[in-house]
């Protein structure tokens, strides 16, 4: 686990291919996978400090393992402070598969989206409307909770190159990036629910689901 990898141009390995094509340069450091703070630990707690060097070697080399450390651990996304570094950086991916049904592709908020670093990220609400949907989190496992969320939004920061990116984003890519800049201001999403009897152990979401589905039967 925490062995170096050799070089991120090994063709064996797909992260070493995904960051390669973020930065587009051919000396790219080794990777490692990182530890992930637990709900509870103090750097989960606090707000992370920006980043002033979103180009610095630093910044690429925690990236490198950020990756590593979120396939490892077959994240959806991964945040600085969950791998005990207080700085404003995010990875995520929202992959087709976890898309809503019926979304038009040529829609303007897009449900999808690569594996981005984001830097510094700001989040715009779009509208005033909200879905639930069940979250989890690499620092809070075995659970899983519903959890209100803006079902589109405006996002921006900057990538590994110090260049902006600006996305419009709904569902399920709306949702991590939301999640994933939580843990820069120190929340994790168990804060944001509205009803603590919907935190579950993963082991229990079909239980939970088949009794949600009988009472709602029964007041049909």
């Amino acid at each position: 686990m925490g062995q170096f990898r050799a070089c991120f141009l090994n063709p064996g390995s797909a992260a070493d291919w995904e960051l390669y094509a973020l930065r587009g340069e051919a000396h790219i450091p080794p990777m490692t996978i990182r530890k992930i703070a637990r709900m509870g630990h103090p750097v989960l707690q606090g707000v992370a400090e920006a980043v002033s060097e979103p180009t610095a070697p630093v910044i690429l080399d925690l990236v490198a393992d950020m990756i590593e450390t979120m396939e490892d651990a077959n994240g959806a996304g991964l945040a600085a402070p969950q791998v005990y570094v207080p700085q404003r950086v995010v990875i995520f991916q929202a992959p087709g598969a976890r898309a809503s049904a019926g979304i038009d592709a040529e829609e303007e908020f897009d449900p999808t989206a690569p594996l981005t670093v984001l830097i510094n990220p700001e989040i715009e609400p779009v509208g005033e409307e909200l879905e639930l949907g069940w979250e989890g989190c690499l620092s809070v496992p075995g659970l899983r909770g519903l959890v209100p969320r803006h079902r589109r939004i405006i996002y921006r920061g900057v990538d590994l190159d110090g260049q902006p990116i600006e996305r419009r984003a709904q569902g399920f890519h709306a949702r991590v990036v939301q999640h994933e800049c939580d843990h820069l201001d120190g929340i994790l999403y168990p804060q944001r629910m509205p009803d603590m009897r919907a935190l579950i152990f993963e082991s229990e979401v079909k239980h939970w689901l088949e009794e949600t589905n009988e009472k709602v039967s029964d007041d049909d």
